[in-house]
């Protein structure tokens, strides 16, 4: 009596093949399998089955994707499908005679569709406009922070690198987050009050006035990275003068409370008050 042959050991548990072709004892793969046939026999039963959909569109999504600087690469690792499925969408199988995939799994299209072109999914050294990330740091040494703290707050050594980010045109997608994350923290905290020196606060605001540099106070976070927008510098581009208008607007015009009004210009209620105090009504021009 011969011996049972040897069971193949999936090399993997991520899908179905384990199961198809393996068959995989495991419960969770053996309940994934089971769902799949479920889902599918109700779908056929309305007619609804279409386990593969046209590839073109799918191609078309991934070379939108690129011109954002979101590789084909890094496409297939957000999605969460194997490199292979976008590779043969891409350029199909040119060892084999075979070109671009004219179909693809309509789960495999559901899942590279849903990548949207986020600046966070591009890839860590993708290189990409400078125009945020320069007037992000400008506005911040406006404000009183030091370059060297600056690069403290973002983990660089060099803080000359900081000056090289304040002047380029093209920055890492990664430098663009990491300031970008920065700026949330910091733009409206005062540095004096965090430990910077008021002579080096009152030195950074000097370079940042000889060299035109504006305040958080004059972008509109929604256009700071649009190289298109200009600063709303009005009369004064001092910050408590644009919180203290602002916040009296509130008051006046909505019946704010101090409070709503703080939680409305996404500042601390003793950060309003203060600015409140320090630019009195009637002397904010």
């Amino acid at each position: 009596m011969s011996a049972p042959a040897a069971v193949r050991e999936a090399p993997h548990h991520r899908n179905l093949t384990c199961v198809k072709v393996y068959r995989c004892r495991r419960p969770e793969c053996r309940r994934r399998s089971a769902d799949y046939d479920r889902n599918r026999n109700r779908l056929v039963a309305y007619g609804r089955w279409q386990p593969f959909v046209d590839a073109d569109p799918v191609r078309q999504h991934i070379a939108m994707l690129r011109s954002y600087g979101i590789g084909w690469q890094r496409v297939y690792r957000l999605a969460g499908v194997a490199a292979g499925c976008v590779s043969r969408i891409l350029y199909g199988a040119p060892h084999e005679g075979r070109g671009p995939t004219k179909r693809v799994r309509t789960t495999t299209a559901d899942k590279i569709l849903a990548v949207k072109p986020s600046f966070d999914h591009l890839a860590p050294m993708a290189r990409v406009d400078g125009t945020g990330t320069r007037r992000r740091l400008q506005a911040l040494i406006a404000n009183g922070w030091p370059q060297l703290r600056l690069g403290e707050e973002m983990g660089i050594k060099h803080h000359r690198l900081i000056w090289d980010h304040v002047r380029q045109d093209v920055v890492a997608a990664d430098t663009a987050r990491r300031v970008k994350d920065m700026y949330e923290r910091l733009w409206n905290a005062d540095p004096i009050a965090h430990g910077v020196s008021p002579r080096y606060a009152a030195e950074s605001k000097r370079r940042a006035a000889a060299n035109g540099w504006v305040p958080p106070a004059a972008w509109d976070d929604d256009y700071i990275d649009s190289p298109a927008a200009v600063p709303d510098v009005g009369e004064s581009v001092d910050r408590y003068t644009a919180i203290a208008e602002d916040a009296r607007w509130l008051i006046a015009e909505h019946n704010y409370t101090r409070a709503q009004a703080a939680h409305r210009l996404g500042i601390t209620k003793k950060h309003l008050e203060r600015a409140l105090s320090q630019r009195p009504e009637g002397a904010e021009a």
